[in-house]
């Protein structure tokens, strides 16, 4: 099946795309941003440095954080970017459904993934008497 990405271009140089929106969404599931990065596998700077970003796009940020003590620190998603992750989740649901019909026509005029053929006269030699 082909994959459709969106990638939303702001005015300026901000952008949001399916990554930053999977490291809100990770925000919110490990309620930190190194557990979200852990979990994307993305080192903690890169993670703070694109939260950041967002918070700098909207205006509002869409990450709250707290800073550690006896509890520990946390992150979690501001109302805002609650509603920045439903948004983009429902604008990406409705142009897959938009889509769909030129897409399925485009898939059917691509190449299969095919499996290799081996290479003529690599095969199993037979010895003559």
């Amino acid at each position: 099946m082909t994959d459709v990405r969106i990638r939303l271009r702001f005015e300026g140089s901000h952008s949001l795309g399916p990554g930053k929106i999977q490291l809100l969404e990770e925000v919110q599931r490990c309620g930190s941003i190194s557990g979200a990065a852990r979990a994307l596998g993305m080192a903690y700077r890169h993670a703070w440095v694109l939260l950041d970003a967002m918070n700098q796009c909207f205006e509002e940020p869409v990450v709250a954080t707290s800073t550690g003590g006896r509890e520990g620190g946390g992150a979690s998603l501001t109302p805002l970017g609650e509603d920045v992750v439903r948004l983009y989740r429902a604008l990406e649901s409705r142009a897959q459904r938009a889509i769909a019909p030129d897409l399925a026509a485009l898939e059917a005029r691509t190449r299969r993934a095919r499996p290799a053929r081996r290479a003529p006269g690599r095969g199993r030699r037979v010895r003559g008497d």
